[in-house]
């Protein structure tokens, strides 16, 4: 199978150096300039806690797509969750009749893919790997294979018989699960999204030091309970991700919690910032509108408060605005949702 991972960033050039390394016919597109070049001639380093995977992986700029003269059976889109329609109407020429579009992101993002490329060639994922990449050609991933896990499945009328086929390239490079409800399941990590990342990020700290602050795992908390009880008006079903079980997510008031204890406990290692902090460090809009942002816009259509995400979101809007940065002093804005 041809393949391409579209949106090489950090998560994405450590997926491709694992694909790559594992002798599949990838190819990585990306619209940093400087990445691109960089991967050209030095290839692409990809630093682990535990040990470093050097490849020299096929590349192409953003630019170059109108040039492929064949077309990809997989393509892995790891753009940012708001980039997720024109990205993807950017490679719907490229993409082979029977190929399909895996969305390898945070956010609902699925049903964007499958506006465009129709749901028969769309494939659902959700992902969890913690990876940040500052110089061009080399990423520190913090959660290695053995320590990262994805889900796929297709929309009801998708492409169930190529599940195995987006699980088996996934598997180089962490756990995967296959799933019979995709859109649950990646709301079920939205809620896991809400709860840590821009929260954390509005600190300015690592993940591992942000929760430490005093009165911020109650935050936390507060904009995860929040997530849930929207999905359960959108009629999702609670669902066990990262590896756990039904049991483990079957008693209503202890599930945020619980999905906060197994991230810190499984993904979470000290120094390892959320990719929101990651977007602001370089001046970037992060994905919080796909995140909290989704949580206020459907808790307010379906009659669900949202204090707490709103009062991230509001928050998000400042820092990007230029109004506040990121800093430990900002928690006083966000405890005053907590009523």
């Amino acid at each position: 199978m041809r393949i391409a991972v579209l949106g090489s960033g950090a998560n994405g050039a450590s997926i491709g150096a694992d694909l790559t390394h594992a002798g599949a016919d990838v190819t990585l597109i990306e619209q940093w300039p400087a990445h691109v070049e960089a991967m050209r001639t030095d290839g692409l380093t990809i630093r682990m806690p535990d040990s470093e995977l050097h490849v020299r992986p096929r590349t192409m700029h953003l630019c170059e797509v109108a040039t492929l003269k064949q077309k990809f059976d997989i393509v892995l889109l790891l753009m940012k969750a708001y980039d997720s329609r024109w990205a993807t109407q950017l490679i719907e020429p490229y993409l082979a009749d029977d190929g399909i579009v895996a969305g390898v992101q945070n956010g609902m993002s699925t049903q964007a893919i499958a506006d465009v490329v129709g749901v028969d060639r769309t494939m659902g994922t959700v992902i969890e790997i913690s990876s940040t990449m500052t110089d061009p050609g080399r990423v520190t991933r913090h959660s290695g294979p053995d320590r990262s896990w994805f889900a796929v499945g297709a929309l009801p009328g998708g492409p169930v018989d190529r599940q195995e086929d987006v699980a088996t390239l996934l598997r180089h490079s962490g756990t995967v699960s296959i799933v019979d409800d995709i859109q649950a399941t990646k709301w079920m990590k939205l809620v896991s999204n809400a709860t840590v990342l821009v929260p954390t990020a509005s600190l300015g700290l690592p993940m591992a030091d942000a929760i430490g602050v005093d009165g911020m795992r109650e935050i936390m908390l507060a904009a995860g309970q929040e997530a849930l009880d929207v999905g359960r008006a959108l009629g999702h079903p609670v669902l066990p991700i990262f590896g756990l079980t039904a049991d483990d997510v079957s008693r209503p008031d202890e599930v945020v919690e619980t999905l906060l204890d197994t991230l810190y406990r499984a993904f979470v290692l000290p120094g390892a910032t959320t990719t929101v902090l990651q977007d602001w460090t370089k001046s970037r809009h992060s994905e919080v509108d796909d995140i909290n942002g989704t949580v206020v816009s459907e808790g307010a259509r379906l009659g669900v408060p949202t204090p707490m995400n709103a009062a991230v979101v509001a928050l998000a809007h400042r820092i990007e605005q230029g109004e506040v940065t990121p800093s430990p002093e900002n928690i006083a804005d966000l405890r005053r949702a907590l009523g």
